[in-house]
């Protein structure tokens, strides 16, 4: 059976939401008038930030893991990941009492590497500038008999996330705007698939840091494009493609896809932090950077806005939040 025969459809994030149910946090939907003003748009920020594990990547992971079969979950799993999809399976394993190996690059976030291995993970580092941590993780699977499950590039994984817009669809109502940010592409893929169904004539946009515009410059050439570990503070944006499920579907349901800058990302955070007073971090940013700094202009639209996670290494604050010159 093809990979497009296999892609998920919206009956498949049903399914996931079901799966969820008592799982996962409905998370909240929050407005502001100040940013309403700014906007002259009525504006709705799905906080995923407040999910368990601090992202929506809790959604994929325990949807996944949860379906896996008992010959399975007794061997475990492994996944390679900057830290929130590493959380998401670390914690998700726990839950389902299936043991979970992590493979981390070295310099992956310090709250996020405490909280995966807080989850109980074993985890294994390595040095991004030498290693593919594809490689690395599908080596190790094959060692040690484990299920490798991919960040973004899973049937599965996909419909889970769906599960996002589809809560948000449902509590708001349409949308003219969905603005979701963009790393592998399997957010962006399962919301736009939940907003195409639920609010056919919403325009689903996909926000990228522009050092690491792979998805961009994919979506308007229609050839699979690649970055190589790009240095962008969007660390959850660092992947190297879209996959092999996410690209067709994000070419299928997403109608713009657009790029932010660094400074435009730090001014953002900063915005959300002060005058919002969410907990957001550089990648969770980025739909609602694309919307604050204009890339994004729709006077008098109803936007949807998803801030994708909340986990920030406040040691790294000051850097973050320092306007480049």
């Amino acid at each position: 059976m093809s990979d497009r025969l296999l892609s998920p459809t919206y009956r498949d994030i049903e399914r996931a939401a079901q799966g969820l149910q008592g799982k996962a946090h409905q998370t909240p939907v929050m407005t502001s008038r100040m940013v309403n003003e700014i906007t002259q748009a009525q504006v709705f920020f799905k906080c995923e930030n407040l999910q368990k594990t601090g992202s929506f990547k809790f959604r994929g992971a325990y949807y996944t893991l949860s379906q896996l079969p008992e010959s399975e979950r007794k061997h475990g799993v492994i996944a390679y990941s900057s830290g929130n999809h590493a959380q998401a399976i670390a914690l998700a394993g726990a839950l389902l009492e299936i043991p979970t190996t992590l493979v981390m690059p070295e310099n992956a976030p310090k709250v996020k590497f405490s909280a995966t291995e807080g989850y109980g993970a074993n985890i294994v580092t390595y040095d991004p500038t030498q290693t593919r941590r594809e490689t690395l993780a599908l080596q190790l699977a094959k060692e040690q008999n484990l299920t490798l499950i991919p960040p973004y590039d899973h049937p599965q994984i996909i419909a889970g996330q769906g599960t996002t817009a589809k809560e948000l669809i449902e509590e708001v109502g349409d949308l003219d705007y969905l603005l979701v940010c963009c790393g592998g592409g399997g957010l962006l893929s399962g919301c736009a698939i939940a907003a195409k169904t639920l609010s056919p004539h919403c325009h689903v946009v996909g926000v990228e840091p522009a050092l690491g515009d792979d998805a961009t410059r994919s979506f308007y050439t229609q050839t699979l494009q690649t970055v190589n570990n790009p240095q962008t503070i969007a660390d959850g944006a660092r992947t190297p493609s879209l996959g092999n499920y996410t690209f067709p579907l994000v070419l299928r349901h997403v109608d713009q896809m657009v790029t932010v800058s660094e400074n435009s990302i730090r001014r953002t955070l900063r915005f959300l932090w002060e005058r919002l007073k969410l907990v957001v971090e550089p990648t969770g940013t980025l739909a609602a950077a694309a919307l604050l700094e204009g890339q994004i202009q729709a006077p008098g639209a109803k936007i949807g806005v998803i801030l994708s996670g909340g986990n920030v290494d406040l040691e790294q604050l000051p850097f973050l939040l320092a306007i480049v010159q």
